[in-house]
């Protein structure tokens, strides 16, 4: 592919914060005379990941949303139960329907780029910009970068480095087994013995679901491990005995304290790769829409990106609270999750995790936690 010799905004990594701003790009209409070119590996042609999310009203992907629930399921020893999460929606996106969307908007607008490759490294220099792709470089002039690759925690002795780390099947059956008007957010009934973990199943239809087997630990499990936590959850909790796998996914999610910089003196880190990343919950989807809108619209009034507000340094706080006292094993993710929905209506446990919830709201949420586990980490983080 030959390129042109400028650009005015350059991402490295065509994943989803790349991709959901560029669409707000093209959305607005007011960068049709500027170049962009999107650097990424590889072509994005499989069902990679799904991206579960909530919200109150329609969204800008809700075209391809492939399915919603207003209700939920929680189950555990302490509590289980339908919840109704109105006016609140939980809602999911397969990744292969937002990729081809995306890139379907993008090849309609001969103003956007992509270059397949390899990207080891660039550089920022008087002169512009050196990419080495593969084994070349590419010397361009200056322009905008926003970087969405990201870059595994840091080994610094204060830092906290989980993995949120899942497998996941889509399972057929012959006859209906699944309600498909529920979803279950979290199910802690399976074993705890590797730390905090969970199932939440999707039902497509009365004959199909999503069943996700989760994970928060330090370490990976070994290939089969995760196989057998789902063929046990299926079939001592659901009592499924015959369905048929038609489809997997496997993810690792960062859950990390590590300090994300915005910018870094040649890009504008955005994501998972500027802390997006929702680190107590790995959620991630919807800060990046969220920051996408502030991004474009910053961008549309020419103001200064570096000033953007970044995310209340409280809900940093809370996050590395959470992480602590799952590190630690001051309490078990199990025992936190289990309080949070049983004491506090759904629907601001979710505005909490969505970090817009206000001081009083977070400390009513805060008041029904464990305290002495939470006081100790707060005082250890602080």
């Amino acid at each position: 592919m030959q390129l042109s010799s400028k650009y005015d905004f350059i991402f490295t990594g065509a994943g989803c914060a790349a991709l959901s701003l560029v669409m707000r790009m093209i959305n607005c209409g007011k960068f049709t005379d500027k170049k962009i070119l999107l650097i990424d590996k590889e072509r994005k042609i499989t069902n990679d990941r799904t991206w579960c999310f909530w919200e109150k009203e329609n969204g800008f992907f809700e075209s391809i949303v492939y399915k919603k629930w207003s209700k939920l399921s929680f189950f555990s020893d302490g509590f289980s139960g339908p919840m109704d999460i109105s006016p609140y929606e939980y809602k999911m996106i397969r990744g292969i329907d937002f990729y081809d969307h995306c890139f379907s908007e993008i090849a309609k607008n001969r103003n956007i780029e992509i270059y397949y490759g390899n990207l080891k490294s660039w550089h920022h220099h008087k002169d512009g910009l050196t990419f080495f792709i593969d084994d070349q470089q590419l010397h361009l002039p200056g322009a905008t970068v926003f970087n969405s690759i990201y870059e595994p925690g840091d080994n610094k002795p204060k830092t906290i480095n989980l993995l949120q780390h899942f497998k996941g099947w889509v399972v057929e059956t012959d006859e209906p087994a699944f309600d498909p008007g529920i979803a279950t957010l979290m199910d802690f009934r399976v074993p705890q013995q590797y730390g905090t973990t969970f199932v939440y199943v999707m039902p497509f239809s009365g004959t199909r679901a999503l069943i996700e087997y989760t994970l928060f630990s330090k370490k990976l499990l070994a290939p089969q491990e995760y196989e057998v936590g789902l063929g046990n959850y299926i079939d001592s909790f659901l009592k499924i005995n015959n369905y048929r796998v038609i489809d997997s996914e496997f993810g690792i999610i960062p859950m990390t304290t590590k300090k994300f910089d915005f910018f870094t003196g040649s890009a504008y880190n955005i994501g998972a790769a500027g802390g997006q990343t929702k680190a107590s919950s790995g959620y991630t989807f919807q800060f990046i829409q969220k920051e996408a809108q502030t991004l474009v619209g910053h961008l549309t009034q020419a103001k200064d990106l570096a000033k953007i507000p970044q995310t209340a340094s409280r809900f940093h706080f809370y996050d590395k609270v959470l992480l602590d006292v799952l590190d630690n094993k001051r309490a078990s993710g199990k025992q936190v999750f289990t309080t949070l929905f049983n004491k506090n209506k759904p629907q601001q446990v979710l505005k909490f995790l969505d970090n817009e919830s206000s001081v009083s709201e977070e400390l009513k949420i805060i008041s029904t936690l464990p305290t002495l586990p939470f006081l100790k980490a707060a005082f250890r983080q602080f």
